[in-house]
């Protein structure tokens, strides 16, 4: 039996290799340059390999750099919870009350995702503008206008990475809904259960893993946003990747800009890990 399954392993390990070779070229390979880049230094705009502290001393002992790397954690943890708090309301929509309407409201969604980025971020500081379609609105309806301080701010960066990341919630908590057994909802009900408590204790435990899941994917994703924080907030609040792109592109210094890489890189693994685990502490709770 050992010898039978020796050539399926074979033939597993060998239909695997192509993918463990581009795997190791396009992520590993460089990951392991970028590592080995942060402890270099610069002089004169060129790259030194003397392999030092120097980098990391400075990174952490500068309050700038740790100034942004909080701002950046604290706008994508905002961003996870307004995305949380608009896109579960669309998707239980979605899968309850307009299911007449799912394909077209998706194809919609779909093309949030087509749409340029840069085009839709620039559309937004046009309708933010103070001579803009929002102040327009606010005036035909008699109310105020937007205050000065809105289109370069971190409201107005926030609202853009709400607005760019929200598909990714949307359709992840979507999944999770659609794939409850409608069967254990009429079992609650049958219990006398009311819908809110059927809700509350069914349909919510059940699409934890998709909150989960679309809470993880937008902060992963709200890490690397650099449009809005450049655009949006017209470069007053930047955030890790604007800091790194300055880092790498203006101030040349390679070195620094690839320890705060691995610094970002770093926060995202934590953040992975800590979710899974929350997840596998709730699962051994139920069992």
């Amino acid at each position: 039996m050992s010898h039978s399954l020796e050539p399926s392993r074979l033939m597993v390990a060998l239909h695997a290799l192509p993918s463990v070779l581009l795997q190791s070229a396009f992520f590993v390979v460089p990951l392991c340059m970028t590592i080995a880049l942060s402890f270099q230094e610069t002089q004169y705009y060129q790259v030194q390999w003397v392999w030092s502290l120097t980098t990391w001393t400075e990174i952490f002992t500068t309050y700038y750099y740790w100034k942004i790397l909080f701002n950046t954690v604290l706008m994508s943890l905002a961003c996870v919870g307004l995305c949380a708090m608009i896109g579960f309301p669309i998707a239980y929509a979605l899968v309850t009350r307009f299911q007449k309407w799912q394909a077209t409201i998706k194809i919609l969604l779909v093309f949030a995702f087509l749409t340029d980025a840069v085009l839709k971020t620039f559309g937004w500081v046009v309708f933010l503008d103070q001579t803009g379609p929002a102040n327009f609105v606010l005036n035909f309806l008699g109310l105020p206008d937007l205050p000065d301080w809105v289109i370069y701010s971190r409201v107005s960066v926030l609202f853009g990475m709400v607005y760019t990341l929200l598909p990714f919630s949307i359709f992840t908590i979507y999944l999770s809904v659609d794939m409850i057994d409608k069967n254990l909802l009429r079992a609650a009900y049958d219990c006398g259960a009311s819908k809110f408590r059927a809700f509350y204790e069914v349909t919510l435990p059940l699409c934890k893993n998709g909150l989960m899941a679309g809470a993880l994917l937008v902060f992963v994703l709200s890490l690397g946003s650099f449009l809005e924080p450049k655009v949006l907030g017209g470069g007053k609040n930047p955030m890790a990747a604007e800091l790194i792109r300055q880092t790498f592109e203006t101030r040349i210094n390679w070195p620094l800009g690839s320890a705060l890489t691995i610094v970002v890189i770093s926060i995202t693994v934590i953040t992975i890990l800590l979710a899974s685990r929350l997840l596998d502490l709730g699962q051994g709770r139920k069992k």
